[in-house]
């Protein structure tokens, strides 16, 4: 069997890569590797949510058994966000969380991400054991088989999307807003749509919710933080200050401002790392980004006294480097940003409040405070490959002549990032430059060397 966890769990197309005997075994191993170590008393207890899809009842289904199997008890939060799950983890003491999700993927595509007792994603030792185990299980199962009484149970969670909307209301207690502030949410049809009303209703202000009415086959579809377009003309339609998008599974959140710009995660994360600066927060004057982060941020954080450090591409690197060296903000381009004050995850709604005190602190509108940052041009073109392949972006003649000669060009002024998707069977081209129409040339031109070389 090939590798299964990409940059972000498991993924694949329902019932055909990711099928229900592979959420079963995931359920065993997974719980096995999860649970060895409990020290009390007791069966195992593992949260279990997904976001709205088709397949995630038939995948939940599979899951569950699979760690029933092994005497877990499953506890079903239902559909709530992927934060949902890290969040009441600790907050329930459970041994362990899953969620079944694909995130911003298309709704044919569905996940299995874990999570370990205090809500962390797994690190990749942890997930290769699990991955071991699954390769063992396929070919002869042997791990326990318990039975009569001791074979796990399946119960529901029924205070999860409440217990969780407290938790989201209590990071802006004491927040106050202008009557006359207005907020648009796009939920994608996905995750967030349960809980959203529980959070910003107590707000005070005006809220118009759009894609909350998830029917398993619409999440994600022509909505969310992947496709800002109907938000962007919601935003203006109700005069709106603010419009907030999150993904599928609701880890992340793009903004719009009331023009019905894009504000990025990088230019979220500055506003953000300016506002917890002033009232003192901004643990060591640090700020966490990854490969990917712009270059604007980089001056931003020059401008302003802010360190800027940069990792691997995937929000569990950079929760790695804050938790090991004590910093409070991180996070990615894509909208993924850790606030450790509350959470050791990326949270979409916790991001969009918290943006939301910070534009009501500052006392300027959105559409101004974004100027804090300048977003240099920055292209990002896919190339589908034979993901067997993918790691020959380094070593291929013809893609590394390719690389050098376009580097060559830019002379310094620019960069370029080249790496493959850890969810998809894509290889990822970015290019950095200074003039918008040059960057998107050299960056299609990488792309269809890199496609017509890795099929």
């Amino acid at each position: 069997m090939g590798k299964l966890f990409g940059t972000d769990g498991v993924r694949g197309v329902a019932n055909h890569e990711l099928t229900a005997e592979l959420a079963m075994r995931l359920g065993r191993a997974g719980a096995y590797v999860l649970t060895k170590a409990k020290s009390s008393s007791g069966a195992p207890k593992v949260l279990l949510g997904k976001d709205p899809r088709r397949s995630g009842d038939m995948l939940e289904a599979a899951l569950a058994a699979g760690l029933c199997s092994l005497g877990a008890q499953v506890y079903q939060a239902g559909d709530v966000p992927t934060p949902a799950v890290a969040y009441l983890v600790q907050k329930y003491k459970f041994d362990a969380g899953v969620m079944i999700s694909a995130s911003h993927n298309p709704m044919q595509d569905n996940g299995i991400k874990f999570f370990n007792n205090v809500g962390q994603k797994l690190p990749d030792a942890l997930e290769a054991e699990i991955e071991e185990l699954i390769d063992e299980i396929q070919a002869r199962d042997k791990l326990p088989r318990p039975t009569g009484e001791e074979i796990g149970v399946i119960r529901t969670s029924p205070t999860a999307v409440q217990d969780y909307a407290a938790y989201l209301r209590e990071t802006v207690s004491g927040m106050t807003l202008d009557k006359d502030f207005t907020i648009v949410l796009d939920c994608a049809n996905g995750a967030t749509s349960r809980v959203v009303r529980h959070v910003f209703d107590a707000l005070g202000v005006a809220v118009h919710y759009t894609h909350y009415t998830p029917d398993g086959s619409n999440i994600n579809k022509d909505c969310g933080s992947t496709h800002l377009e109907s938000l962007q003309a919601a935003v203006k339609e109700n005069q709106a200050g603010i419009g907030l998008a999150f993904d599928g599974d609701g880890d992340r959140m793009l903004a719009v401002d009331s023009e019905g710009r894009e504000i990025g995660g990088d230019v979220i994360m500055a506003i953000c790392a300016m506002d917890m600066k002033k009232r003192g927060q901004l643990a060591k004057n640090t700020l966490v980004g990854t490969v990917m982060s712009n270059q604007g941020l980089d001056i931003f954080c020059r401008e302003n006294g802010i360190k800027l450090l940069r990792t691997a591409v995937g929000d569990r690197y950079v929760l790695e480097k804050m938790l090991a060296e004590g910093y409070m903000l991180g996070g990615e381009q894509s909208g993924h940003v850790i606030f450790r004050q509350f959470a050791d995850t990326g949270d979409g709604i916790l991001t969009a409040l918290q943006l939301v005190r910070a534009v009501a602190e500052s006392g300027k509108p959105l559409s101004e405070l974004r100027k804090i940052m300048t977003v240099y041009p920055q292209v990002l073109v896919n190339a589908t490959i034979n993901n067997a392949r993918k790691n020959e972006i380094e070593t291929h003649h013809a893609i590394v002549y390719t690389k050098a000669t376009i580097e060559a060009k830019l002379a310094g002024r620019g960069r370029i990032l080249v790496r493959p998707s850890g969810t998809e069977p894509l290889v990822r081209v970015m290019i950095e430059g200074e003039e918008q129409t040059q960057i998107a040339a050299w960056a299609n031109e990488l792309a269809a060397v890199i496609k017509e070389n890795l099929q």
